[in-house]
């Protein structure tokens, strides 16, 4: 049996599942999908909280589910590392008690030099004595890291680890979780909603509706080739559109609002109905007074529907020529106000073809 965790898991009731996933040694895995999608169910099979009517979990080739044996290995026995959304602290002891509370097999004076080395590593240093009372949300939340690794666990669970804590907290734990990570060659899986989290700290994720597994690839591979229009909303990806292939030259094209759009990857055949999706980065903003060659590629003319200035970056949304759904993109602001842009100008971008993606069409009417 090859290292990492394995898990195969099917159930209709209570919370349906068919998930399948792989999670190598070392590696973080999200799990992305919106609420009741199984995720956190999930994770309770995974620690051996719940068990599933159908299916297989193992862990470095060892069994510690298999509904068809009957094997079903305690939680105790599994070496499992949860950190919980709302920290799961015992309040009426320290952080150094706590720390030692889930550390077995060692004296008195073992557990506490080694619950002190543990706080240490997620900076808590000088703060043992405190109870969590006593502490901030980012601090309680490093408690519980640090009782998570006490247990030298084979797996650690992240069940939406940060979305207790504020905004500057929570970017802080995840530089220290990613920091963490490169030190631990354990399978880890993290919950999250949000899709950035995924993106900035996983190496894969995998997306979860209605407990099934619809995708799993590195975050960059779901978020801009998504294998489903499905996928596409559950990720919230905003430029997704209809169209069909048509015959053009000798190749074949996509054919939306009358253009023929080149696409770098095209599989299919013409006539075929498809849905297609281009992330923000994939569209850029044609120059007022200096056009360049690029441009020449997929120009799509339309008018401003509205944009955001935010910062440094100023959100627009076009709505094409014909369109009845907007392109959603952003330039930096000095650029859009360079080029006037506002809310009913005229303007003109580029979709690349290498940011063109292609899926299986969806039933419904096609815009051509």
């Amino acid at each position: 049996m090859a290292e990492g965790l394995h898990v195969t898991l099917r159930q209709r009731a209570p919370i349906p599942l068919e998930a399948e996933l792989v999670c190598a040694p070392g590696e973080l895995l999200a799990l992305v999908g919106p609420s009741g999608s199984g995720k956190s169910t999930l994770l309770r099979c995974i620690a051996g909280l719940h068990a599933a009517a159908e299916g297989a979990i193992r862990c470095n080739g060892e069994t510690w589910f298999d509904a068809g044996s009957g094997a079903n290995r305690p939680v105790q026995a599994r070496r499992i590392g949860f950190v919980f959304q709302n920290y799961g602290l015992f309040p009426h002891l320290s952080a150094l008690e706590n720390v030692a509370a889930a550390l077995g097999g060692l004296t008195f004076a073992e557990r506490q030099a080694r619950a002190h080395e543990l706080l240490a590593r997620v900076h808590l240093d000088g703060l043992a004595s405190r109870r969590p009372a006593e502490l901030s949300g980012g601090q309680q939340q490093r408690v519980a890291v640090a009782r998570a690794l006490a247990r030298d666990p084979a797996v650690l669970l992240l069940d939406e680890p940060f979305s207790a804590v504020d905004q500057v907290t929570r970017r802080k734990l995840q530089q220290e979780l990613a920091r963490l990570r490169a030190e631990l060659d354990i399978p880890m899986l993290l919950v999250t909603h949000d899709l950035d989290e995924a993106r900035m700290l996983a190496d894969r994720m995998v997306i979860l509706h209605r407990g099934r597994t619809l995708q799993a690839g590195t975050p960059d591979e779901v978020m801009t080739r998504p294998a489903s229009a499905a996928i596409a909303r559950l990720v919230g990806l905003h430029n997704l559109f209809e169209g069909t292939l048509a015959e053009d030259g000798g190749g074949l094209k996509l054919a939306w609002l009358g253009h023929r759009l080149e696409v770098t990857r095209v599989e299919g055949r013409q006539g075929d109905r498809v849905n297609w999706v281009i992330p923000p980065e994939g569209v850029l903003l044609h120059r007022r007074e200096r056009p360049s060659r690029g441009e020449a590629e997929n120009p799509v003319s339309g008018v401003v529907q509205d944009c955001l200035r935010l910062g440094p970056f100023t959100q627009i949304r076009l709505l094409p020529d014909g369109g009845s759904e907007p392109i959603a993109f952003s330039v930096p602001s000095h650029v859009a106000e360079r080029n006037d842009i506002a809310p009913g100008a005229a303007a003109r971008v580029t979709l690349l073809a290498a940011s063109i993606h292609l899926m299986p069409g969806e039933v419904g009417p096609v815009l051509e």
